[in-house]
């Protein structure tokens, strides 16, 4: 059994939980989630914590308990605390600022880039270099997050381009000198 799946998860107070079968709605300050789990697990509410239980003994069953708990759980603590992926832009002349809801990138190239967000995140950019990713979805903030470091991802010889802050770039040995 998945030492994950057996902890149940504790439910803050503003955060309410509608369960039909297997879709999950969670409603909280940051916003509204709702998923469908996989086949294979049962959850319930008891008082304030929810518990994920695996159907059966089978293989499927098992491997998606843990799952199906990770799932709900950062569910339930996006939409009471919400989820933040941070992006430094490092290179001369390289810089992002947020115009209306869009961001717009120069990382570079010879015309700036234009990231629009899906519903529920939000970009902040701080000293024209840190980007801010914010929403209530851990998937999509990631997802975000993933495609702005695409733009320019870091290049291992002078660390050029956009990288997760704490990232550490792997980096090589330029040219070796004449003799």
């Amino acid at each position: 059994m998945s030492r994950i799946g057996k902890s149940p998860i504790p439910l803050p107070e503003k955060v309410a939980v509608s369960l039909q079968g297997l879709s999950v709605t969670v409603k909280g300050p940051k916003g509204e989630l709702s998923r469908t789990l996989p086949e294979g697990v049962s959850i319930s509410q008891v008082e304030n914590t929810i518990v994920v239980t695996p159907d059966n003994q089978k293989r499927k069953s098992r491997e998606r308990h843990g799952l199906c708990r990770s799932l709900v759980a950062n569910m339930v603590e996006g939409v009471s605390k919400g989820f933040t992926r941070r992006l430094e832009i490092v290179g001369v002349g390289s810089r992002a600022q947020v115009k209306g809801k869009t961001l717009v990138v120069n990382a570079g190239y010879s015309h700036p880039v234009e990231v629009i967000p899906p519903e529920g995140i939000t970009f902040k950019v701080e000293n024209n270099t840190n980007v801010i990713v914010t929403g209530p979805d851990k998937e999509l903030v990631g997802n975000e997050a993933a495609k702005i470091r695409a733009i320019r991802p870091p290049e291992p010889y002078k660390g050029k381009g956009i990288k997760y802050q704490g990232e550490r770039i792997m980096r090589k040995a330029g040219k070796s000198g004449k003799k």
